[in-house]
């Protein structure tokens, strides 16, 4: 029996909140976009008439999809060329779902996406459900089909790793802004040493090229190496151009609720920069240059009033 006109819009009334769970869940919005049809397939094939809470069933279908993609995503990236890190999405974008709570804003910011990847699938999933979407652990214990103490459990632990990895404390949006302001400042006048001002002493610079654009196996750690290293990638040079396309305009974001540079040549989005803005300084400069991983990116920045550029880099 095929879906009634009702059943779809259904699911695609309950579509936003599961690609916002999917992408917290793979930190990729196309693997995102993916469990969510493969969820619409499951549903298309079910008995809807008699799922008695269609949104917990989705939700359960969903959920499992994405366990299973983590498992084989793991593997993949055992083979990743360099270092992986997540797709960004830029402000505006639906798929960062709700941002009420500090909760819901931290779950989806880079820097939490790049620690979650510590966690196992249970426990990235049960971190997701409870602290993004609000979830009680009975409702996860059905969905992943564990104890509620199990779950509880899950949640506990998975929130110590995450906070170990956020050690110390961030600042306001305001406040980090201001500081990224400065940074930008000074990255494109080609003084080091501002730039280390900025700097925590351990911070560390990571880029994901993929294998298909030039980026470092290895992050840059210390202050000093990384603001060499940005130095270097703000400094201007006829190679870096042939290389991307042209001179890059450079702008001041919000990526996954952090702020953001987002690098564009010709409408094209070729870089998005994530800092990790804290109390003591920029604790991370997390730079995505994949191109598979800026196509959402470079669709979502021609549907915004991005006004004029900072300032045309190289």
């Amino acid at each position: 029996m095929g879906l009634t006109a009702g059943d779809v819009d259904r699911f695609e009334a309950a579509r936003p909140r599961l690609a916002a769970i999917a992408y917290r869940l793979l930190g990729s919005a196309a693997e995102a976009e993916d469990a969510v049809q493969e969820t619409f397939l499951r549903w298309q094939a079910a008995d809807v008439p008699a799922i008695e809470v269609p949104e917990a069933w989705l939700t359960r279908v969903l959920t499992n999809v994405c366990r299973n993609q983590l498992g084989s995503a793991r593997a993949r990236r055992e083979t990743y060329v360099g270092q992986w890190l997540p797709e960004p999405l830029l402000a505006g974008d639906p798929m960062l779902g709700p941002a009420d709570t500090a909760e819901q804003r931290e779950s989806v910011s880079y820097a939490i996406l790049t620690l979650m990847e510590r966690l196992s699938p249970n426990e990235r999933a049960v971190y997701v459900l409870r602290a993004a979407f609000d979830y009680p652990h009975r409702e996860i214990a059905d969905i992943l089909d564990i104890t509620e103490a199990a779950s509880q459990q899950l949640f506990h632990r998975a929130r110590q790793h995450v906070a170990v990895g956020r050690a110390r404390a961030q600042v306001d949006s305001a406040a980090a802004r201001r500081v990224v302001e400065e940074f930008l400042a000074a990255a494109s006048t080609g003084q080091t040493e501002p730039l280390v001002r900025l700097l925590t002493a351990d911070a560390i610079a990571i880029g994901d090229g993929g294998g298909k654009v030039p980026a470092r196996a290895k992050a840059f750690e210390g202050a000093v190496a990384v603001a060499k290293f940005l130095w270097g990638l703000f400094r201007p040079g006829q190679a870096k151009r042939d290389l991307v396309g042209g001179a890059p305009d450079v702008y001041l974001w919000t990526a996954n609720d952090e702020p953001a540079i987002v690098a564009v040549v010709d409408g094209r989005v070729i870089a998005v920069m994530c800092l990790e803005v804290t109390v003591d300084g920029i604790a991370a400069v997390r730079n995505q240059v994949n191109p598979d991983k800026l196509r959402r990116a470079t669709a979502h920045w021609a549907t915004v009033d991005h006004g004029k550029p900072l300032f045309t880099a190289f």
